[in-house]
């Protein structure tokens, strides 16, 4: 299944398809790069592939995916570059952040330091915001409505 490129960037002029993306990019950077540069308390490249494969039990690739999905497909969000792929990207990444590490911890954050872990409330609002971009695109003031135009 060929998808044309032009399918990938199409968009409005929305600002809500802004909002979305400026929001869901701007959430999601600072965790890429606490994987990629170690930032805000974060392990780093080596460290997070490392815990991915050991104590997640991923393989490489997906573990290097996942990475690249929260810190690169996150700057491109945030200009609105290849907006649909990367908003599914973080929807995939964020199903897989539930099954594999939050769902046991139940419906909500640890606000109160009462459970054994995070729940998966976040995630789901990622989702919502990643789904939205999926059907409007990166609207206004993104690279691919540019590159939409120029076609």
């Amino acid at each position: 299944m060929n998808v044309p490129i032009s399918a990938l960037i199409k968009t409005n002029d929305s600002l809500a398809a802004v909002v979305l993306r400026l929001g869901l990019g701007g959430v999601m950077l600072p965790h890429g790069l606490q994987k990629t540069a170690g930032a805000f308390g974060g392990y780093g490249f080596q460290g997070t592939m490392e815990f991915f494969q050991t104590q997640l039990g991923m393989p490489w690739v997906i573990a290097f995916l996942v990475i690249m999905a929260e810190s690169f497909g996150s700057l491109a969000l945030l200009m609105g570059v290849l907006t649909r792929f990367c908003a599914a990207s973080i929807v995939i990444v964020m199903i897989g952040a539930i099954v594999m590490a939050h769902w046991d911890n139940g419906f909500f954050m640890n606000w109160f330091g009462n459970q054994k872990g995070e729940g998966f409330e976040y995630h789901l609002l990622a989702i919502a915001i990643g789904l939205g971009l999926l059907i409007q695109g990166g609207g206004r003031w993104s690279v691919d409505r540019w590159l939409a135009k120029g076609e």
